[in-house]
């Protein structure tokens, strides 16, 4: 029997939350992200509604080219403690209906009912209630994709919003994804939709009936991967996450910067707060990832794996700074951001920097 899996997926989260609770704001462009500063401003939109999107605007573009498109929104600073207790009510709702259950993130979760239901005309109905109990209890709405897999799901999601409904049966997975463009795969981004486009595949059909062997010439294993989503088959399954996967802290400068010194000091102060984060949630961690974005927005990621499991400060000040040190004479940076990652909870041995030399 196929499983059957919900995606679901709030609508603008951010900016929906803020319209409720500024009734005033409805009907309106709302960004939510970083003081735009008469459209000097040095941040990201974090989210926006949809009728800022019809301006143009949204989730991870400049804050000052947000302004710049529609210079009249209403603009909004996160609110993440706010956005945190609703998303945790929303969560407890879908929890409520899943044999299994995964948060991926604040707005988004899956739900694999399977062992609840034996069709789709019961999984409608469920996700019909989820739909409604949300609508009642937070006054919001969400888009939900129901498929035989994840990745169908996540899809069929996004098709429909705000307040979608999307089923995919299992004998029609492939055509359902065939006409899409390749980008609505997970994993896809911009710079594997270019390289692919290069090999004239554009729509998910394309990629599933393009040789196997050339895409893992060209992306390795994932070349693999990729062509088996495009085919519709995805064995992943729903899982708990019931740990914290990684700390980040990131900070934009109010003006890029090539001045060494001053980037240093930005990463030991980010390495500061990322520990303070490691030893507040009681974790130790073997993976150190710095963040570098320059000027023109071109942003870069390094990373390296230690040894063993460690807490301790210096290392993460060293290692980062050795990560970012190639980038400090290129061009003017304008954020750093330090990732600490592959936490573990409770370890007894303190290890240094020393441990991984």
């Amino acid at each position: 029997m196929s499983r059957i899996i919900l995606h679901v997926d709030m609508d603008s989260f951010y900016a929906s939350v803020e319209q409720r609770r500024d009734q005033s704001l409805k009907g309106r462009p709302v960004v939510v992200g970083s003081d735009p500063k008469g459209g000097l401003g040095r941040g990201v939109v974090s989210t926006c509604s949809y009728e800022a999107r019809e301006f143009g605007i949204h989730s991870g573009m400049p804050i000052s080219l947000a302004y710049k498109l529609c210079p009249d929104a209403v603009y909004l600073r996160v609110d993440m403690q706010l956005y945190k207790e609703v998303s945790c009510r929303v969560m407890e709702i879908l929890r409520s209906e899943a044999g299994r259950f995964q948060q991926v993130s604040v707005d988004e979760a899956y739900l694999d009912i399977s062992e609840n239901v034996r069709d789709h005309e019961r999984a409608v109905k469920i996700a019909q209630k989820i739909k409604a109990q949300i609508k009642e209890q937070e006054g919001l709405t969400c888009s939900i994709g129901i498929a035989p897999t994840r990745s169908a799901a996540k899809i069929a999601s996004d098709l429909d919003k705000p307040d979608g409904l999307t089923v995919v049966e299992p004998d029609r997975v492939a055509r359902f994804l065939e006409p899409l463009e390749v980008r609505r795969l997970q994993g896809i981004g911009r710079k594997n939709e270019e390289i692919l486009q290069g090999l004239g595949i554009r729509t998910i059909g394309q990629l599933a009936r393009f040789d196997r062997n050339k895409l893992v010439d060209v992306f390795g294993k994932w070349g693999a991967g990729m062509h088996l989503l495009a085919q519709g088959v995805d064995d992943s399954e729903v899982e708990e996450r019931g740990v914290t996967r990684s700390v980040s802290r990131e900070h934009t400068f109010d003006v890029d910067t090539g001045d060494t010194a001053l980037l240093y000091g930005a990463l030991d102060n980010i390495a500061g707060l990322v520990h303070k984060s490691l030893h507040k949630k009681g974790f130790s961690f073997r993976t150190v990832s710095v963040k570098v974005r320059q000027a023109d927005f071109t942003t870069f990621t390094r990373a390296r794996t230690l040894y063993h499991d460690t807490r301790d400060l210096d290392t993460i000040r060293r290692v980062s700074h050795e990560l970012a040190r190639e980038f400090f004479d290129r061009r003017k940076i304008r954020l750093l951001g330090v990732r600490l990652s592959n936490l573990c909870k409770n370890k007894l041995r303190q290890t240094t920097f020393e441990d991984f030399i």
